[in-house]
């Protein structure tokens, strides 16, 4: 019988005992590509993660304002979204390469690329309730052409199968928290503050299905985007110091509080095609705020961040279970946002994700890494959220040639 080389060399990786796993995420901060190279033993519950190498090739600034041009909009300019599939995908190669060569690490030692791709639209169906589609995302940054310029099978689009079996495409980090954390005594919450937040609850000794994990609303996109607009000259609000100047303004809080995506059943997930500087101007307009100081704009967005992850938690955690939060993602660096979390979660304790043996930034670059390896060692996981539970792996496969 005759085999396709790379089905073959696919076939072998999957056998292996160990396998070298490159893992890339690029958020909706659109700060760069995480490039999280892994050792992964085993899979399912027997999953061991060595993060080998680690680096976040930074975005210029062309290359984020060509994102920025159809990202999250209602209206795109179609031939410019064409284009850029395969040319972010090349990007995202030569990203990779350079990486390798920095790490003086040979492309023929690599398995796998996890390649998450970048979100352009996130739309679940709370967005569109009353039409006759199902919830839908787009990720950019061709899987084919990573593969084909790195030499290295690349596994991408992973969201599309969590759809297909009945789930929303987000939040994912459910099966690589499940496997890499569950614990038998401690009750742990996973949280994650990238541009929009997430948990997974894991309470003590629990079953996959037991796990549970949701969006909550904005992390750092509101107050990202408020600093894109009137700071250009500042990457983000470091250290939260905006915010820290100035006062939270109970009429605007209240009004940025007020949509009904608060009031969706949980689990539910949401993107920047919400939360978005219009979002911000509404409620502003809503609650006679427009005339606000730029630092009372910024600690109000970042109490409404904190305030909507905590009620969250608490909406879904039963009333008086102690836990512990381990974070993750570029909110955990907002001394602001993290002492409101603690004031408003006194029964938690607080701590990072490093703690468990992942590095905090990296942690969303090694879940697509542990999700590829599962596609090709592992058995179907179940979908989270929603009645729907079916058995899945997820990740679309491309051969170098």
């Amino acid at each position: 019988m005759t085999m396709h080389t790379q089905i073959k060399e696919l076939y072998e990786i999957a056998g292996k005992d160990t396998r070298n796993i490159i893992g890339l995420m690029s958020g909706t901060s659109m700060d760069g590509l995480d490039i999280a190279l892994c050792s992964i033993t085993g899979s399912g519950k027997q999953t061991q993660v060595a993060l080998t190498k680690f680096r976040t090739e930074s975005y210029a600034p062309d290359v984020k304002s060509r994102i920025l041009e159809v990202f999250s909009k209602d209206e795109v300019n179609l031939p410019l979204l064409c284009k850029l599939n395969p040319w972010l995908g090349l990007l995202h190669a030569s990203m990779i390469n350079d990486a390798l060569q920095a790490w003086n690490i040979d492309p023929k030692n690599i398995d796998l690329i996890a390649s998450h791709g970048q979100t352009i639209y996130h739309a679940p169906k709370s967005l569109h309730p009353d039409d006759e589609y199902g919830p839908a995302t787009l990720q950019i940054g061709d899987g084919d052409h990573v593969a084909v310029a790195t030499g290295i099978i690349t596994l991408s689009d992973f969201r599309q199968k969590h759809i297909a079996a009945g789930g929303e495409g987000a939040p994912l980090a459910v099966y690589g928290d499940y496997l890499l954390c569950h614990h038998a005594t401690e009750n742990r919450l996973l949280l994650n503050m990238g541009g929009i937040a997430n948990f997974t609850y894991l309470p003590a000794g629990c079953a996959l299905h037991e796990v549970f994990s949701t969006d909550t609303g904005p992390g750092n996109t509101l107050m990202d985007a408020y600093i894109r607009a009137h700071f250009p000259h500042l990457p983000y609000d470091v250290d939260g110091q905006l915010a820290l100047a100035g006062k939270v303004h109970p009429a605007l809080l209240a009004a940025l509080k007020a949509d009904g995506f608060f009031r969706v059943a949980l689990p539910r997930t949401i993107g920047p095609e919400l939360f978005n500087l219009d979002y911000l101007a509404k409620a502003q307009q809503a609650s006679g705020t427009t005339a606000l100081f730029h630092e009372d704009v910024m600690a109000t967005l970042n109490r409404f961040s904190a305030e909507t992850i905590a009620e969250t938690i608490l909406e879904y955690v039963p009333s008086g279970t102690s836990f512990t939060a381990y974070g993750s993602g570029g909110g955990v660096h907002n001394k602001l946002l993290m002492a409101h979390l603690r004031e408003l979660l006194p029964g938690a304790s607080f701590r990072s994700s490093d703690d468990l043996g992942i590095l905090p930034d990296a942690k969303e670059a090694i879940l697509f890494a542990v999700l590829a390896n599962e596609a090709v060692a592992g058995t179907a996981l179940f979908t989270g959220g929603g009645a729907t539970r079916v058995p899945v792996t997820m990740g679309k496969v491309s051969f170098p040639s």
